[in-house]
């Protein structure tokens, strides 16, 4: 069985790769795409109000299988694999080759060098772009637009630590399907926080439970090291030590530390108990 989430197929149409795999009216090479904003919504169907499914950010490749009249695109992700449906408006066929990435929460990108200038564009930590020179404090996109250098790094730097990383969205917003500083979910914090270590991460928590690390045992689970994660159905948190955890959740609508035992007793009295807990 295909999962939807990562198989571009649907009645109508499907990836060419996947012909005689899956049943589709008719099969189409792909084309090229990269994201052009800082954040694009990847959503279940093609409409600003449906249901946000994860997001793509700039410089991120796109193969695009198919597209509505409404300015809607079909297509999967080249990170992490995810199908879904994206403005046309944050896609662009001028693919250009990245050079740096933001490391920086957020930075902004300026029209010119100065920070009294209105900025053009916000970007979020993982955003890719191609610098084309320096000047001053700023990086100069191919575009022209001026990033603050400091907020750039190396496209294979990676953070020595992936739960540092996670708590530096302490206080976010909880946002479904959010990966960014602006707004993250549960597993798109682990998905983020890997990642940043240089760690292949699968976007969603049932994926992230069945290909990451190893399970421990039930009285290994009693002694936690910092990095192991905890599963529920449909949830995931990160232990930071033996006591705690950083977890974005909606029952605070917020990434926070909370105490191990507390979250594990309270998630539990909402109907969820642990299903799992890995070691990478």
């Amino acid at each position: 069985m295909h999962d939807p989430r990562l198989t571009p197929a649907r009645p109508e149409v499907a990836a060419k790769y996947l012909e005689g795999k899956v049943e589709a009216a008719r099969f189409v090479e792909g084309e090229a795409f990269e994201v052009a904003e800082g954040i694009a919504p990847v959503r279940r169907a093609p409409a600003a109000d449906a249901e946000q499914l994860t997001q793509a950010l700039l410089g991120e490749r796109v193969t695009v299988y198919d597209r509505t009249d409404e300015g809607w695109a079909w297509g999967q992700l080249g990170s992490d694999g995810y199908v879904g449906w994206l403005p046309e408006s944050a896609l662009t066929q001028q693919l250009s080759t990245p050079t740096h990435k933001v490391t920086a929460l957020t930075t902004l990108a300026f029209p010119g060098p100065s920070i009294k200038l209105p900025p053009v564009a916000w970007l979020p930590l993982g955003a890719r772009v191609s610098i084309a020179r320096e000047d001053g404090t700023f990086a100069v996109t191919a575009d022209g637009h001026h990033v603050p250098r400091p907020h750039l790094g190396a496209l294979d730097g990676r953070v020595l630590d992936f739960v540092a990383m996670a708590e530096r969205f302490i206080g976010v917003p909880y946002l479904w399907g959010g990966k960014t500083a602006f707004g993250i979910d549960c597993s798109g914090l682990v998905q983020v926080a890997l990642t940043s270590a240089g760690t292949g991460c699968p976007r969603d928590s049932d994926m992230q439970c069945e290909g990451l690390g190893r399970a421990l045992s039930a009285s290994e689970s009693k002694h936690l090291q910092r990095g192991d994660l905890i599963f529920w159905k449909g949830h995931v948190a990160i232990a930071r030590d033996p006591n705690t955890i950083v977890h974005a959740n909606a029952h605070h609508m917020a990434t926070v530390v909370e105490n191990t035992r507390d979250a594990i007793a309270r998630i539990k009295a909402a109907g969820s108990d642990v299903v799992a807990v890995k070691r990478l």
